[in-house]
């Protein structure tokens, strides 16, 4: 799941930028706004992460019922303005990122570091039984995600705006006020767990993040080999992946994709950096256009993929405005990595599969050495 913030009542430049909305759907409910996807981790994907229900969504809620699309999503106008928002680097929130259970029940998958969340002490793992007084049992994750940063009430939500919450943890339930601020995300983040080695973790392709990506390979001394981390990353803005994919490629192709039976290419930029030792890192959290980039390396003979099987999302999804101003992302087309390649059910498949319960990070160090050792 870069889309920039624009007014999205201009049809000039909605079309203008619709191409780089692609695959944006899932990022929707995933990093940006802070609703990972419950796929993430172990070797056999999940469903997929909840979509935008369609009450209370206008002329997209509609066409999202009617259409049967599994990844079609309807956002009324504020949604879609604050998802712009997001992908462009920065939201309004409290800091948490939930998913479903199997239960049915919201639980705090992720606390953004330095957020109103993580000093009032909420942990991962914590159940949030309530928002607002309101109970969450069956509710859609999408609509737990709307009352924490409160878009479902505009009009009191915004920087300094507070939300109370009644959350259990180890059969421990009370009640916490936490204040909402606005807060940026850090999509590329660096690692040094072992010498002559990097881990680069992207948890999300939001503006920005083949620059930041690119800067962070350039501060890393040239000898050292780089373990580029896709776990988790639920895709986001399909020019980002490939910028992305142009770091560690000298041009080519990255992937083919059709959009209403229209043929497309995307191809990396020349001059990425061929030469030190590239092991993906992966899981069933690794979604969209992050499995793009993870393709186009596996198939270009570029890097070594360990982990387990991605998610499989391999649709293009491309935003309608209604005549109301709600939006509707509605499937168009699929992608293929370079060899031709379709992901969608299937995902990718690892290189070197890792067992459940094994250390995925070990192992991609492990032949990240043999790698190296190998020239």
């Amino acid at each position: 799941m870069s889309r920039p913030c624009h007014d999205i009542s201009s049809r000039a430049a909605r079309r203008g930028t619709a191409l780089a909305f692609v695959f944006a759907g899932v990022l929707m409910t995933g990093a940006a706004t802070g609703a990972w996807p419950e796929a993430a981790g172990g070797s056999e994907p999940g469903p997929p992460p909840t979509r935008g229900t369609a009450d209370g969504r206008g002329d997209a809620g509609r066409i999202v019922s009617e259409s049967g699309d599994q990844w079609a999503s309807a956002y009324s106008a504020e949604e879609y303005a604050e998802m712009a928002q997001s992908l462009a680097g920065e939201y309004v929130g409290t800091g948490i990122a939930v998913v479903r259970t199997s239960a049915g029940h919201i639980e705090v998958s992720d606390v953004h570091a330095g957020s109103p969340a993580e000093r009032a002490g909420i942990r991962p793992g914590d159940e949030i039984r309530t928002i607002d007084g309101v109970g969450l049992d069956g509710s859609p994750v999408t609509d737990a995600v709307s009352r924490l940063r409160g878009s479902d009430r505009p009009e009191r939500a915004g920087p300094g705006s507070t939300v109370r919450l009644g959350l259990e943890r180890d059969g421990r339930t009370w009640e916490t006020e936490i204040e909402r601020a606005r807060l940026s995300i850090q999509p590329v983040t660096v690692e040094r767990d072992a010498p002559g080695a990097a881990r680069i973790h992207v948890s999300a392709f939001t503006r920005g993040s083949a620059d930041a990506l690119r800067a962070a390979v350039a501060e890393i001394p040239a000898e050292d080999g780089i373990v580029l981390d896709l776990r988790g990353n639920a895709g986001g803005l399909l020019a980002e992946a490939a910028e992305a994919a142009g770091v560690f490629l000298d041009g080519g192709l990255v992937a083919t994709y059709d959009v209403h039976g229209s043929q497309e290419a995307l191809h990396a930029e020349p001059g990425g950096d061929t030469a030190r030792p590239l092991v993906v890192l992966v899981d069933g959290g690794t979604m969209s256009s992050a499995e793009m980039l993870t393709g186009a390396l596996q198939d270009r003979n570029r890097a070594v993929v360990v982990g387990s099987r991605t998610f499989g999302k391999g649709t293009v999804q491309l935003p309608s405005e209604q005549p109301d101003g709600s939006v509707a992302e509605l499937t168009v087309g699929h992608y293929a990595t370079p060899s031709g390649r379709t992901v969608d059910d299937d995902g990718i498949t690892p290189d070197l599969p890792v067992t459940p319960g094994a250390d995925a990070e070990a192992e991609a160090y492990t032949v990240l050495g043999g790698l190296a050792a190998g020239g």
